[in-house]
């Protein structure tokens, strides 16, 4: 069995669909755990190509695994940890974003977590997907709790920037992410744009996506992969919306074919 199975996979279902819908998960942010692992599987069965797990603060232990646990159990696509910290780990999921804040001020967001948080992933056997994580305007929590030095929104080129140096380190996925619930709703798609041109592995957007007409534009701006929580949260139909972004995310990139470097 390959080590990069969840990589490969995600791998060929870009190459299928053109572009992804993760739908992001944060038990904390719903009514309940069963409400949280209910829309686990709702969106698994609308039409999301992989399920994110995490949050910014408080998603660790028993919860998460009993979260990872349940909706693991009954769905057929990659399960992925989102950590807000080295104790977002359970060995329920397939694999988790090992990710680097690169625009962090503090150093432990930068590889001080990562040092504490590697030798459990290994006993754990989770897969580690190799993950830059650049915190865009306005940031929400998790700009605050790591402490970035957030990304205007009219800089494109520093994102991108960011972005190849990521690449250059060895990082098989980009995230930019503007946090959770931006009131200016997700990145403009000229941002994504820049960000996209400048690397040759697969790009991650996440922080505001909330309609399909917006999900379409950031595809065809060049995202790979676009990540929803917030939308998911409101207790109305997850089915419903999942389907309507899944559907604006694949049909915008169908088609497409990149030649990724990883």
């Amino acid at each position: 069995m390959s080590i990069h199975k969840t990589r490969d996979h995600l791998l060929d279902t870009l190459a299928q669909r053109g572009a992804l819908l993760a739908a992001l998960i944060d038990p904390l942010d719903h009514p309940s755990l069963e409400a949280a692992i209910t829309a686990g599987r709702a969106a698994a069965e609308a039409g999301a190509d992989y399920v994110l797990v995490g949050g910014s603060i408080g998603v660790q232990g028993e919860l998460l695994d009993k979260v990872c646990k349940e909706i693991k159990s009954s769905i057929s696509v990659p399960l992925v940890l989102f950590p807000g910290n080295v104790t977002t780990l359970s060995k329920y999921a397939d694999a988790v974003y090992f990710m680097s804040m690169l625009n962090s001020r503090n150093p432990y967001w930068i590889s001080g977590a990562q040092t504490l948080a590697a030798p459990t992933v290994r006993q754990m056997g989770i897969e580690a997907l190799s993950t830059s994580y650049i915190v865009c305007e306005p940031g929400g929590t998790v700009g605050f709790v790591g402490d970035a030095n957030l990304v205007p929104r009219s800089k494109p080129q520093v994102a991108a920037a960011m972005a190849m140096a990521g690449q250059c380190m060895g990082s098989q996925f980009i995230l930019t992410d503007s946090g959770s619930n931006p009131k200016d709703g997700p990145i403009p798609p000229e941002f994504a744009k820049a960000v996209a041109a400048s690397i040759s592995v697969p790009y991650i957007v996440g922080g505001g996506v909330r309609t399909p007409a917006q999900a379409s534009a950031l595809v065809k701006a060049g995202a790979d992969i676009l990540q929803v929580g917030t939308a998911l949260e409101n207790g109305g139909d997850v089915k419903k919306t999942v389907s309507a972004l899944a559907d604006a995310i694949h049909s915008a990139g169908k088609g497409r074919k990149k030649n990724f470097d990883i």
